[in-house]
């Protein structure tokens, strides 16, 4: 099962459930900001449907609806 994702940049691209981010938003053309690239920087945080997750250790979810919102993060500390 194949979803659309729709980036921040306003690409629209389709990619299948366990896709490591980085490289269905890479696949895209759409940059993600990293950091460690472990998960405990935080650099590499998105909004996938209103969820913060960081991009570099977590893989796109299945979506009942099929699609899937990206939005990037932005931490008031960086």
């Amino acid at each position: 099962m194949s979803l659309t994702i729709h980036w921040p940049n306003g690409c629209i691209s389709r990619c299948a459930p366990g896709r490591d981010w980085l490289l269905a938003a890479r696949d895209a053309g759409c940059s993600i900001p990293t950091g460690c690239l472990g998960g405990s920087c935080g650099a590499c945080e998105i909004e996938v449907n209103g969820q913060v997750v960081r991009a570099c250790i977590a893989t796109v979810p299945a979506s009942r609806s099929g699609e899937l919102r990206v939005e990037l993060a932005s931490d008031p500390h960086w």
